[in-house]
């Protein structure tokens, strides 16, 4: 007979539409193999901290009602363990007996769980470490596309759909800075409901080509006497020839987080810079931006069916891995090798390959001329983002 397991379960950084999904997978699966179930308030900080509570007392009910919850029920940290953090946690995971250890989240998480895993090779403790990706900015390696960007790419989707009809009401032009980092994913997914030519976004920019303020003023001058409007999806991660974010030029007190990335997000520094240019180059008088901002990552509305059921799916996955293979290893979604009918794969990864690390939008997927996604971009995103769309229909 199997002996008993202990396992905690912790979710790190950013909080997305279906990041409980994964959570309750690994819970209902545990349950099944009677395993004793911890979860850790707050990712790391509360496992340090001694913040634990008892999973195994969710009733079918309570597991109901997280899974479909947007936002981390367990709660999330941006804390980054360095060796000192890294011993303490393992001395609390030894006193707990715990041999398993489940980390939800994306790139910094899986580092995270990289380096706990390698101190506790150098102690000799025998603990699994287990990474579920989690990521609205679809940035993971090694994975065709990250739970938690299906939904948020559906919220852009329909947040840029709603204000093309705005501006079709009364024209103008537009900005939305979109998240996303250094990857340009979820501005690309901006134009994943267009429907006609002059539908918006007319332009989209991402962090992967370079940023040109000439080029920018350019293309919305043309856009805008060619349509009398303009709508733009800008990421937040937009960068010069030299690789310096745009964001960092305009702000002025740039902050940091643990893992040493740039705070992008929480300020409309951006959007009013270029909206500045736009009326003192173009001179053009209606021009409005938005910073999209955090209800990308868990507005209520915007889950997709599809990123919830592959959420959870590889939350029970990974759990059911784990007795096959005791070894450390990320959970993925194996890239597709074309975008004909949609199906995925779960597979697994070395924490190494994963852990860290950045992925990028392929070439492929974004016309650098024209500023524009391709077809091959619609046609790997599109079905991410589920079929529950609104059906709309314009006179003008």
């Amino acid at each position: 007979m199997r002996s008993k397991s202990n396992i905690l379960i912790a979710q790190g950084g950013g909080p997305t539409n279906v990041i409980n999904q994964s959570l309750v997978g690994i819970i209902i699966q545990e349950k099944k193999n009677n395993s004793n179930i911890l979860g850790a308030l707050n990712g790391v900080n509360g496992l340090i901290n001694n913040k634990f509570v008892n999973l195994n007392k969710l009733t079918k009910e309570d597991l109901s009602l997280i899974r479909n919850t947007p936002g981390a029920s367990l709660g999330s940290t941006r804390d980054k363990p360095d060796e000192k953090y890294c011993l303490e946690i393992l001395k609390i995971l030894k006193r707990r007996k715990i041999n398993k250890f489940f980390y939800i989240g994306g790139n910094d998480s899986s580092d995270s769980l990289k380096i706990i895993e390698e101190h506790s090779k150098k102690i000799n403790y025998n603990l699994q470490c287990i990474h579920i990706p989690k990521t609205i900015d679809n940035d993971l390696v090694k994975n065709d596309h990250t739970p938690g960007f299906g939904s948020a790419s559906k919220y852009v989707a329909q947040l840029f759909s709603g204000i093309n009809f705005d501006v079709k009401s009364l024209p103008g032009v537009y900005l939305g800075i979109v998240m996303g980092r250094h990857a340009g994913f979820l501005a690309a997914s901006s134009s994943l409901l267009r429907e006609k030519e002059n539908d918006g976004p007319h332009l989209v920019f991402i962090p992967e080509c370079s940023f040109d303020i000439s080029n920018f003023l350019g293309k919305v001058k043309k856009i805008h006497e060619k349509y009398g409007k303009c709508i733009v999806s800008i990421s937040e991660g937009i960068q010069d020839s030299s690789k310096k974010l745009i964001s960092q030029k305009v702000i002025k007190n740039t902050e940091y987080d643990a893992h040493g990335n740039v705070q992008l997000s929480g300020n409309s520094s951006l959007g009013d810079f270029l909206t500045k240019q736009i009326k003192d180059n173009l001179k053009i008088s209606r021009v409005r931006s938005d910073t999209l901002g955090y209800p990308q990552r868990c507005f209520l509305g915007s889950a997709s069916e599809v990123d919830q059921k592959e959420a959870f799916q590889i939350g029970a996955f990974a759990s059911k891995v784990s007795y096959k293979n005791t070894n450390s290893f990320s959970a993925g979604i194996l890239e597709r090798k074309n975008f004909g009918e949609y199906k995925i794969e779960f597979v697994i990864n070395s924490l190494d390959d994963v852990a860290g690390k950045t992925k990028v939008m392929p070439n492929k997927f974004y016309n650098e001329k024209t500023n524009n996604v391709s077809k091959d971009f619609l046609k790997y995103a599109v079905p991410l983002i589920g079929k529950k769309i609104i059906k709309t229909k314009s006179i003008i």
